[in-house]
């Protein structure tokens, strides 16, 4: 049974075979990767559907969008206590 549902499972099987025998470095390498090209992807989508929104808009709603409005809100009153608005 496939894992992958858009993959055939020969192809499937040969990329699991390569990520097994990947050192546990090159693994994180591209982890790491895969998540900053996702979190920019993510902050780009925000900026295009909002143009006129500052950086801290941007980092506010990813954060609302992908951690809770709940972390979002108490970022925002961090940022305020502490620029002391």
């Amino acid at each position: 049974m496939s894992l992958i549902s858009d993959t055939n499972q020969e192809s499937e099987k040969v990329q699991i075979a390569c990520i097994q025998n990947m050192s546990v470095a090159k693994r994180l390498a591209n982890m790491k990767s895969l998540t900053e090209l996702t979190m920019r992807l993510s902050r780009r989508a925000i900026l295009r559907r909002n143009p006129d929104f500052t950086k801290r808009d941007v980092d506010l709603t990813f954060v609302a969008l992908h951690y809770g409005d709940d972390l979002a809100e108490r970022l925002k009153q961090s940022a305020r206590a502490e620029s002391g608005v």
